[in-house]
């Protein structure tokens, strides 16, 4: 029996600080806003804050950087309990963390200096740009005093810290316990405090340095000027409520709407329901927790939340990765099945597609949403046809055709657009029925890495997971079209597509597909990924003869612990680590980089060969179940060095990556009600 609350422990070694800096916990808030940081308390990138709020226009913005906490003990004398910025008061403070831990995802921390024990929580309110941070004493004699000095930056949260200095900060006070931080450019910062004999000291200081390492070993620059004007404080007492600093750009009505207390306890409920509703395993319940941070209605489109409003709906969508991607049509219809389906979150897989579904342009659903912005960027070839395969789950899981009815016009036009050919060169060849891509300085296939004018894997042609898509596509329109002449034509064309498939991209002298044919080079023999699909997906387009091949090369060159790599590693472009400055990364992200989500489909394909092996396929999954415990604590990363020890990568909480576990978990712990 599960457990009522998913508590995860982390361990780490108390000689080597350096771990506490390496993993990362992060909160959201159902808007695309976030709180993140390390367990150490140092933030290590300019994405870390204890409030980044989505606001209209500016999308995701840094309201709150930092807090340095110190406490005062009975006798007089002073400690530092949360991180300092330098090595030496870094291995200092973290003496004092005894405990780290999530309780149903929300990070807690405990301190301990001597027999006094401080316990810190923070929680966002769901739907609200608003964080608590909150102390209680729970062990110790006597009252404590606790200082904690805010660091505040106003700025986009993506925006380069080159840009970062010089602004000038308003601040007022109505009443003690309220504070208000304002910069003529950006949301009001509106700070309450509430707690015991709590007080402001004002030092006000608008040029203290703030250094991010994590950033500058990406090569980026990596020191902010921040603002310290002052520090708070509370008496922390035994058996005394929590003691809370609540940061917000909400009004102050909305602040006061819940006591933290009330807060806390309404974020752990709505928690656990999640879990309850659809969770029976502690694996899938810590996944179900993590998946939720990605399900968002985004605040900074306002059009959108205004279409929403008039017609009754609330759009939603899915941020791709935590911390700076926004949301991804790719990502979103690959990751819908495990986030928003199998979690039991249906209605809000609906609104997911739809809203989406109101954004096709020319055949073509959004690429992603650039942050801050209303309208998408269309650059893609396979985001579009993965549309077709999340309405199919959709249906499977709730057997609710009423959204296929309400989308079929715009399935149709998509369908029409590839075949008459549409933007960035995406059409169907009418020589061989196959779907070629491809422009001049994009990428448009999921191995989208570019660095200025480089496009690092162009893939331009007929590329093999966007042909499997295509075919699957056609089939699953088919499917749905009740009108017997059209549905005489889709079949025409997915069997022409199938047939040129299946002569045109396999290796005899190989034993598995070409990347892509008819590329800018003639054909490519590189071993990835990509033809994976042409088995995993509902209606294979490779002939089943070859599947056992196929797999076994991609077993035997690609699978990982972790996921797939994305080049095999006797290819010349092949790289092993995913690591430097930006052109170094994005040269190696998809040249051997493995990949966590590529998981997914590698199981549905290996599944059609072994539909029995539960056992096998959970063993597949337990390493990145393990990883839980790594990186960004209860979620899964973006990526893995493509080597042993598989260092994770990229973004510390990654939606596919969440999506594919928890879809192919629950499976293969037979949690579903049937195989879907």
């Amino acid at each position: 029996m599960m457990p009522t609350d998913i508590v995860r422990t982390v361990q780490w070694n108390r000689d080597d600080a350096n771990e506490l800096l390496d993993r990362e916990w992060l909160v959201t808030n159902a808007l695309g806003g976030y709180a993140s940081g390390t367990i150490a308390g140092v933030p290590t990138r300019r994405y870390h804050g204890l409030l980044i709020a989505a606001l209209p226009v500016h999308g995701r913005t840094v309201m709150l950087n930092h807090l340095t906490e110190e406490i005062e003990l009975p006798d007089g004398s002073r400690v530092h309990i949360g991180g300092e910025e330098n090595a030496t008061a870094l291995r200092a403070d973290v003496a004092h963390l005894s405990d780290f831990r999530l309780e149903m995802g929300l990070p807690v921390w405990r301190y301990a200096v001597g027999d006094t024990v401080i316990e810190k929580r923070v929680h966002m309110v769901y739907g609200q740009n608003t964080v608590h941070v909150g102390y209680r004493l729970i062990g110790g004699d006597g009252a404590i005093t606790l200082r904690v000095a805010p660091a505040i930056a106003f700025r986009p949260h993506d925006e380069p810290l080159t840009l970062q200095s010089g602004r000038r900060y308003e601040f007022t006070t109505t009443q003690q316990g309220r504070y208000i931080f304002c910069d003529a450019d950006f949301a009001t910062l509106r700070v309450k405090l509430v707690g015991e004999k709590q007080r402001l000291t004002i030092s006000w200081n608008d040029d203290v340095p703030l250094h991010y390492r994590v950033d500058a070993s990406r090569g980026y620059a990596a020191n902010q000027m921040t603002l310290r004007p002052g520090h708070f404080s509370f008496v922390l007492a035994p058996h005394a409520p929590v003691a809370t600093l609540i940061a917000s750009t909400e009004e102050w009505e909305a602040i006061d709407a819940h006591d933290p207390a009330q807060s806390l306890e309404a974020e752990q409920d709505r928690r656990r329901r999640l879990v309850a509703q659809t969770s029976p395993d502690e694996f899938a319940a810590e996944l179900t927790l993590a998946a939720d941070a990605f399900i968002v209605t985004p605040g900074w489109r306002v059009h959108d939340l205004a279409r929403g409003r008039a017609s009754g709906m609330r759009y939603r969508s899915v941020i791709a990765g935590y911390h700076w991607f926004t949301d991804w049509g790719r990502d979103t219809m690959i990751g819908l099945e495990g986030l928003v389906l199998a979690t039991g979150r249906h209605n809000e897989a609906r609104d997911i597609l739809l809203m989406f579904g109101e954004h096709v342009r020319d055949g073509l659903i959004p690429n992603m949403f650039p942050e801050g912005r209303e309208e998408g960027l269309y650059h893609t070839a396979d985001a579009t046809l993965w549309f077709f395969h999340a309405i199919d789950r959709y249906v499977t899981w709730t057997n609710d055709m009423s959204l296929v009815e309400e989308l079929l016009p715009k399935l149709r036009e998509i369908v029409a657009a590839h075949i008459a050919g549409t933007r960035f060169g995406i059409g169907v060849d009418a020589r061989d029925g196959l779907l070629r891509q491809g422009a001049e300085g994009y990428q448009l296939t999921w191995m989208d890495a570019k660095v200025g004018d480089w496009v690092v894997t162009p893939r331009r042609g007929k590329a093999v997971e966007i042909n499997a898509l295509w075919y699957n596509a056609l089939r699953t329109l088919r499917g749905w079209t009740g009108d017997a002449a059209a549905a005489a034509e889709l079949e025409q064309h997915a069997q022409r597509a199938r047939e040129s498939f299946n002569a045109r991209f396999w290796r005899d002298d190989g034993g598995y597909l070409y990347d892509v044919i008819d590329g800018e080079h003639g054909d490519d023999t590189a071993c990835r990924p990509n033809q994976v699909f042409a088995i995993a997906l509902k209606h294979p387009v490779l002939e089943e003869e070859k599947w056992t091949s196929v797999m076994r090369v991609v077993t035997d060159r690609l699978l990982t612990p972790y996921g797939l790599r994305s080049l095999s590693r006797d290819h010349p472009d092949y790289k092993s680590r995913y690591f430097g400055d930006l052109k170094a990364r994005d040269a190696a992200y998809h040249q051997g980089t493995v990949w966590a989500w590529l998981i997914g489909p590698y199981i549905d394909a290996w599944r059609k060969l072994h539909p029995h092996d539960d056992a096998g396929a959970r063993r597949l999954l337990e390493p990145l179940l393990c990883h839980l415990g790594d990186a960004g604590i209860g979620s899964i990363s973006e990526v893995f060095d493509a080597e042993a020890p598989f260092t994770p990568r990229g973004c510390i909480a990654q939606a596919w990556s969440v999506a594919e576990v928890l879809r192919c978990w629950r499976v293969a712990a037979n949690l579903s009600s049937d195989e879907r």
